[in-house]
């Protein structure tokens, strides 16, 4: 049980040393991922489509909706 606290400590760690970018791209593979479960071809497309959206424009919605508030 001593391990736990070390691998969440080096979790902590490692998400602070990303990027909003390169958690936006891990999010994106684990989303194909999901998206490759999907047995009917359309609904795949249109998961792949919805999950291929650049960071930039992420950004800039995300940035949109925060001055929304």
């Amino acid at each position: 049980m001593r391990i736990f606290p070390l691998l969440l400590a080096a979790a902590s760690l490692t998400l602070a040393a990303c990027s909003s970018q390169q958690l936006y791209a891990t999010g994106q593979e684990m989303q194909r991922h999901e998206c490759d479960k999907l047995n009917a071809m359309q609904d795949r497309q249109r998961c792949i489509a919805h999950v291929n959206r650049p960071y930039d424009d992420y950004q800039r919605q995300a940035d949109k909706a925060k001055g929304a508030k």
